[in-house]
């Protein structure tokens, strides 16, 4: 058993304690948690105090491009499609081996900077064979492409055979979850497909939509940069009425309680209601949504209609280094959340967001033992600490009890 003790805990779904205790059994669960002396100390028990520290859950990141580790810097391109485009170029030059060593250099540098559980979203299979390798915590949401052109039943198979080979990774707390990419680059019968594959497996989804203002107009009027690339490929109008690419989805039968959304940006208040009423999360990365287009996504009538809001970093390609934590601190300002809201934004409402509310994202007795443990400073409240403190000040990370970061 483990025993943990700091100047600050943060529960998360009690106020913060101090001079807080946490016990951890070894299946990595919390047994007991509270003031210090209310914590039992087990005589054979391993025990630390941190003074000067705040203990808090480990973040919950619902976001993330890990195979996309090592490129930061390298596309600065301001056109998101030249930028698209860019990425394309730079992976077509990696190896199998380099994708698995980005990934697994990605998820270390999550622990590092508290993030104990991720939401990846990529093609190369890396990040689920990284996670699975490394003991972690996520889900992997493999991608799906066929540019409106290709036979669907080919793109079919093929994806099948992908996520075939990658099943073996998902095993303890690694997930693997499908993605059909983003409305200019999946058509809606395989939308529809994966869809359906995904509830005959009871797997997640995870999709980009509504990010770029030329996929809303892609879907309205067949106008755009992405219209352009499919019409050269001779490819028609995706619709015969305009519709909000939210809508799109909707009406491919993608939207689901297991639907995460990312960015989710240029939304109106019917597509918010679409996303509520189907029970759908959304992976809000303010950086990166700013980096690429300019844009801020309507977070407040995210959180007013109650649609479950989770924080991302997206790849360090477009925002570096990954601060999930810089992330909480813009989304603070745009949805007006307390620093109680925010932190709880940060940790149970990304796992709420993933569907994984009942094993992480707080510390209380039966959760995994994911903590972070971040400088403390006896002058400023300890929630307003943690949103102030950037990577470089988590000094030690713990999943499931397990100590998988420290400097």
């Amino acid at each position: 058993m483990r025993r943990l003790s700091a100047s600050w805990l943060v529960p998360v779904s009690a106020p913060p304690i101090a001079g807080g205790a946490v016990l951890i059994d070894d299946r990595g669960r919390i047994v007991a948690v509270g003031e210090d002396e209310a914590v039992p100390t087990p005589e054979h028990a391993s025990s630390e105090h941190f003074v000067d520290g705040i203990l808090l859950p480990g973040l919950i990141n619902t976001h993330t491009h890990l195979e996309l580790t090592g490129f930061a810097g390298q596309a600065d391109d301001p056109i998101f499609w030249d930028w698209i485009k860019h990425i394309i170029a730079l992976k077509a030059g990696r190896s199998e081996e380099d994708f698995f060593r980005a990934a697994e250099a990605g998820v270390r540098a999550c622990w590092a900077s508290g993030v104990t559980t991720v939401c990846d979203m990529g093609n190369s299979g890396s990040v689920v064979a990284a996670l699975h390798a490394l003991d972690g915590s996520g889900i992997a949401h493999h991608e799906v492409f066929d540019l409106h052109s290709a036979d669907p039943d080919v793109t079919m198979k093929r994806f099948g055979g992908e996520l075939q080979r990658l099943a073996h990774h998902a095993t303890g707390r690694v997930q693997l979850g499908v993605s059909p990419h983003a409305p200019y680059t999946v058509s809606g019968e395989v939308y529809r497909r994966t869809a359906e594959l995904a509830r005959a497996h009871g797997v997640p989804i995870g999709v980009h939509i509504a990010e770029a203002q030329d996929e809303t107009r892609l879907l309205q009027d067949f106008t755009g940069t992405f219209a352009d690339f499919l019409r050269a490929r001779g490819v028609g109008p995706l619709s015969d009425v305009p519709i909000s690419p939210v809508a799109w989805l909707d009406q491919h039968g993608v939207l689901s309680s297991r639907t995460l959304c990312a960015h989710a940006i240029h939304t109106d208040l019917d597509d918010a209601h679409l996303l509520r009423r189907h029970g759908c999360a959304v992976a809000h990365c303010p950086r990166s949504n700013r980096r690429h287009h300019g844009a801020d996504a309507p977070v407040r009538r995210y959180v007013e209609l109650g649609v479950p809001l989770g924080l991302g970093t997206d790849s360090e390609v477009s925002v570096a280094p990954l601060d999930l934590i810089a992330e909480a601190r813009e989304a603070r300002k745009l949805a007006g959340w307390t620093a109680g809201e925010t932190v709880r934004a940060l940790t149970l409402g990304g796992a709420e967001a993933l569907g994984l509310e009942s094993s992480c994202g707080t510390l209380e007795p039966g959760r995994w033992a994911d903590l972070a443990l971040t400088r403390a400073d006896a002058a400023t409240e300890p929630l307003e600490q943690v949103l102030a403190s950037g990577p470089g000040d988590v000094s030690v990370t713990w999943l499931g009890g397990r100590e998988v970061h420290r400097t």
